[in-house]
């Protein structure tokens, strides 16, 4: 029996090895590439951040698209009156190029984090739906495959939960969008950099939950 119980052991100790395995990965999905434009986006970034009164005010002018790379579900439920829509997962050269032309266009950005809804209880609207992380629930790294010397079984130690440490983290659509604009070639973009209720008369939604 204790043989089978080494077999076992081994076989999961051989899996495990094989799970940490790496392989080199699609040319086309690299990551220290997507690093080297986000840090470089970062700079550019910093002074792109609006105001609502500056976004309003930019968006005034006809020639400026307000663009929203939201799924087709939440633009179409509710978004800025007069936004075009490119969802986030055809966001390609060619799409953006059909949508806006011209790369020296002005873009406006925004996403599910800049709005919020005051009432009730500060809840967010529920076509915004924040993108956050927030902290999860982590387990003790334990080993929990034990042998039972009494019964010469083996007995799965469930392991411990504890609270993770991690701080929430937020996910926004708008830093994506905005790394790939730049990318695409589009260098005048500009991102609503502040949290704006939902029922600040300054802004206008539409959409089909408009009113609801």
């Amino acid at each position: 029996m204790r043989f089978l119980v080494f077999l076992f052991l081994a076989s999961i100790a051989t899996t495990a090895v094989a799970q940490t395995e790496t392989v080199s990965g699609s040319p086309l999905v690299n990551f220290d590439d997507y690093l080297k434009l986000a840090q470089e986006v970062q700079l550019y970034r910093a002074d792109r951040l609006v105001t609502l009164d500056r976004f309003n005010e930019l968006s005034a002018d006809p020639t400026v698209v307000i663009l929203d790379t939201r799924s087709d579900s939440a633009y179409n439920a509710k978004h800025v009156k007069g936004a075009l829509h490119l969802n986030f997962s055809d966001f390609t050269q060619d799409n953006l190029a059909k949508l806006i032309p011209n790369r020296n266009t002005i873009v406006l950005i925004y996403c599910n984090n800049n709005f919020l809804q005051d009432i009730p209880l500060q809840l967010e609207d529920r076509f915004f739906a924040s993108k956050v992380s927030m902290p999860a629930i982590k387990f003790e790294p334990i080993d929990n495959i034990k042998l039972d010397e009494k019964s010469d079984t083996l007995k799965v130690i469930e392991p411990n939960p504890i609270r993770s440490e991690f701080k929430p983290i937020t996910l926004a659509l708008n830093i994506p969008t905005f790394i790939n604009l730049v990318g695409y070639g589009y260098k005048n973009i500009y991102e609503l950099g502040e949290l704006v209720s939902t029922l600040d008369p300054r802004i206008t939604f539409e959409g089909t939950a408009v009113g609801q």
